[in-house]
């Protein structure tokens, strides 16, 4: 992987990494601009905005959106996180300068026609409606409300139902012009993709950007509460996490392999010891979430009202026993994991191209695979042993949904760490 960088007038990122042997090409454009940007009274807006983009512009409407990519064989799609907004086109080589345009078009000219605001808000809520009837994923919402409590990283990225009924034309548009500025955008392409023409492309679609305007979000700052909500389940979905790394610490790497060995796959030692030598669960697993500033540690299973009890302790049983006796074989193979898993990935554009956006957002560059293998590979027993010490000085936070009368209470799971 070696990807081109260069910059444009408007202070636009644009990052391309060539894929010759393709016959497609992944383009897309990253904004500098999530959840975490909102003000609360805003909570939402930045999710209703990428819902938004596709609904229509000065030249064309919603229809002629998806039409003129479906006419050849695209496909148009975007997502919201925490920190970031992306929209992205999948297109053959040939196609590319649809894809552009399509790109710079909604980015810059959506109209934000009354009629379609009120019914993507109603399409919202009904998001966030589903969201709450799924409690593993309701779980994980009330999980970073623990961890983050009364700030943005705490809050939804849907939103509430009264906040997106809030939102209209003129504040989606304020919002835009407020966040979408050149400087907060990357231009990425990676497969069937030139560099200089994709610089050409952006230096002519992308002129009516807003002026510059540097944005900041408040600095996280992890409080390890515990949310918990009763409900007549089969299962009991519990959560909890410790204040994690931020993308620039040091441990970033150790902690992606610590959690392959604790919670990363089928030989991992939650699975063989919760799932297939207790039968205490169907899905157990641990996950690292790293933001800009912080992150989040933690392990996540689903288990029937009876198991519960006997679950929690088990789980931290196993973070424990990885601070004392993490071997060089699970080293060498969770590395091997991570490495594999990396390189798979980048034989699709798709993949490439996100990763090469988001690099260059988080760290002003991207980082060649060599980089990343050595940085891996610098990861050995020891250093996990260190981690798992490092995260377990720490109350975590904890969130359940299910019957959960049998859960221990916060002090008594949190006691459980040594």
């Amino acid at each position: 992987m070696t990807a081109t960088v260069s910059k444009l007038s408007n202070g636009m990122t644009v990052v391309s990494d060539a894929m010759p042997h393709l016959q497609s090409a992944s383009v897309g454009v990253w904004v500098n601009a999530g959840s975490r940007h909102e003000a609360i009274a805003d909570n939402g807006i930045s999710h209703m905005l990428e819902h938004m983009a596709f609904k229509g512009t000065q030249r064309r409407s919603a229809r002629a959106i998806v039409e003129e990519i479906e006419a050849v064989g695209g496909h148009l799609n975007a997502h919201t996180t925490h920190e970031a907004t992306a929209y992205y086109v999948r297109i053959l080589k040939d196609d590319l300068p649809l894809a552009a345009d399509i790109l710079a078009d909604i980015l810059q000219f959506s109209t934000f026609e009354p009629e379609e605001v009120e019914r993507e808000q109603g399409v919202i809520v009904q998001e966030i409606g589903q969201a709450a009837d799924t409690p593993d994923d309701l779980v994980f919402d009330l999980l970073l409300e623990a961890s983050f409590p009364d700030q943005p990283l705490g809050r939804s990225i849907l939103g509430t139902p009264d906040s997106v009924r809030s939102f209209d034309g003129s504040r989606l548009k304020n919002y835009m012009s407020s966040k979408y500025a050149g400087s907060q955008l990357v231009l990425a392409g990676a497969g069937a993709v030139e560099h200089g023409a994709l610089q050409e492309m952006g230096d002519t679609l992308f002129q009516s950007l807003p002026p510059t305007q540097n944005h900041k979000m408040a600095r996280a700052q992890f409080a390890a509460t515990d949310r918990r909500e009763n409900k007549d389940l089969e299962q009991v979905h519990v959560t909890l996490a410790f204040e994690g790394v931020d993308y620039a610490d040091p441990d970033f790497y150790t902690a992606q392999v610590f959690s392959s060995i604790l919670g990363g796959g089928m030989s991992s030692r939650l699975f063989q010891e919760v799932r297939e030598k207790r039968g205490l669960c169907y899905s157990v697993y641990s996950f690292n979430w790293s933001f800009e500033d912080t992150g989040l540690f933690g392990i996540y299973a689903g288990t029937a009202e009876e198991d519960v009890a006997e679950l929690v302790p088990v789980m931290a049983a196993e973070i424990n026993r990885l601070a004392l006796d993490a071997s060089d074989e699970e080293a060498a193979r969770a590395r091997t994991q991570l490495k594999a898993g990396m390189l798979m990935g980048l034989e699709s554009s798709a993949s490439r191209v996100e990763q090469i956006a988001r690099q260059q957002m988080i760290f002003g560059r991207p980082m060649s695979v060599d980089e990343i293998t050595a940085r891996v590979d610098a990861v050995d027993a020891a250093a996990l042993r260190r981690f798992a010490t490092r995260i377990t000085g720490t109350k975590p936070a904890i969130a359940a949904v299910g019957p959960l009368s049998g859960l221990e209470t916060h002090d008594q799971i949190a006691a459980r760490f040594t």
